[in-house]
Formats: structure tokens, C-alpha cells, sequence
């Protein structure tokens, strides 16, 4: 008996992705899909910080934003749209955010698979206004 595993396609690391999204299981998404040596980036001025390297700098930033997160009234995540190695999402939250208050946040995610693994992951979306430290 052959104890090889089966890469996940570039498919099926989408709709398990998704799948796992809408359930709000974002940290077991990281977990579950992303590789050892994933890069994650963030426009400048986000909600965290803009580049972040490697499987535990990228699980923390995962915590760290479900922690910001004191209720969500909705959330919407669209079917994937995949193409060779490359896949998106689009992302619609109704949120209160420590420090922010309620707001509407929609962004776009795109994903890069490799080996069956997230290997990097882009968010485009416009940065929330922040409170002065004042």
C-alpha cells in the first residue's frame, strides 16, 4: 500500500479555503492550507502589517485580527475564481472593531498555490480610518 499523500489542486485548496471562511474558521484555514515559507501582504496603512514572512508570523497576524474583532453582524465570501496556480475572493464584513467602531469592510483576496499549499496570499481593500492616538 502506497502511503503517498495527494496534492490538493489549486481547486481544491479554493473551496476548502472558502469553505472554511464562511464557517469563520480563518485560523484553521491557516493551518490547514498554508505552507512553511507563505508571504502575506497587506495594503500599506491595513489592518496589520503590510508584509508578513513564514507559516507562524502569518498564523499570529490570523489571531491577532480575530482578537480586533469584538462582533460580526455579517459576512459574505464569494465562490473562487481560479486560473492556473492563482486564485481570488471577494470578501464582505459587517464588523466592530476594537478601537474602530462598526464598519463595512469588502476586499479582494488572492491566493498563489504551490505543492497543494498556499505559498502567498494578497488582500486589496481600503484602510480603515483609524482613531488619533491622542
Amino acid at each position: 500500500m502506497s502511503t503517498a499523500t495527494t496534492t490538493l489542486t489549486t481547486q481544491e485548496v479554493a473551496n476548502r479555503l472558502v469553505s472554511l471562511c464562511r464557517e469563520g474558521k480563518f485560523v484553521d484555514a491557516v493551518q490547514e492550507l498554508y505552507a512553511p515559507h507563505v508571504v502575506s501582504i497587506e495594503p500599506e496603512g491595513g489592518h496589520g502589517p503590510s508584509r508578513v514572512e513564514g507559516f507562524d508570523h502569518v498564523i499570529n497576524k490570523s489571531i491577532e485580527f480575530g482578537k480586533s474583532l469584538e462582533q460580526v453582524h455579517s459576512m459574505a465570501i464569494s465562490d473562487p475564481v481560479v486560473a492556473d496556480a492563482f486564485f481570488s475572493v471577494g470578501m464582505h464584513m459587517d464588523i466592530d472593531m476594537a478601537g474602530v467602531g462598526r464598519t463595512q469592510m469588502e476586499e479582494v483576496c488572492v491566493y498563489e498555490v504551490k505543492d497543494g499549499k498556499i505559498v502567498r496570499d494578497q488582500f486589496f481593500y481600503s484602510p480603515m480610518p483609524m482613531p488619533s492616538q491622542n
